[in-house]
């Protein structure tokens, strides 16, 4: 989606809150991050600090990674754009209808994606299209 700088990602994040805050021209992807970033007032004030450029976020801490998960939720809409993988608008929508909030149902989907790319990177082969969908149909 951005590459493999985790800096140059972050910054992407700073740079479209700065924009949507300044109420200045945004590319479209900088105006799909500023919505995402709307929808977490929690990450607000960690955007306007710098130091978080360089933050590690560990689980052994704690702690969410809030430019993963946000990247997550991007991720997530842009599957739904492009309708790949085959089957995902489709679930989506019957995860919609079930849980009856939008930000809720790409939560949802977010553990099936991070369990598929956990699995993945653990295995050391390709993340399975198949395994995602099938834990999606598990909140349909």
């Amino acid at each position: 989606m951005f590459g493999q700088d985790r800096t140059e990602l972050r910054k992407m994040f700073f740079s479209a809150w700065q924009k949507h805050l300044k109420q200045e021209f945004m590319q479209p992807l900088d105006a799909v991050i500023a919505k995402i970033i709307e929808l977490h007032p929690e990450y607000h004030e960690l955007l306007e600090n710098k130091e978080a450029l360089d933050k590690d976020y560990t689980p052994e801490m704690g702690q969410t990674n809030p430019f993963l998960h946000m990247a997550m939720h991007i991720s997530i809409q842009e599957q739904l754009s492009t309708k790949r993988p085959i089957g995902i608008e489709q679930l989506y929508q019957s995860m919609l209808n079930k849980h009856k909030d939008a930000h809720e149902t790409e939560h949802l989907m977010m553990e099936c994606l991070g369990q598929m790319l956990w699995e993945a990177q653990s295995q050391n082969k390709m993340p399975d299209e198949n395994d995602y969908l099938s834990c999606l149909k598990k909140y349909s």
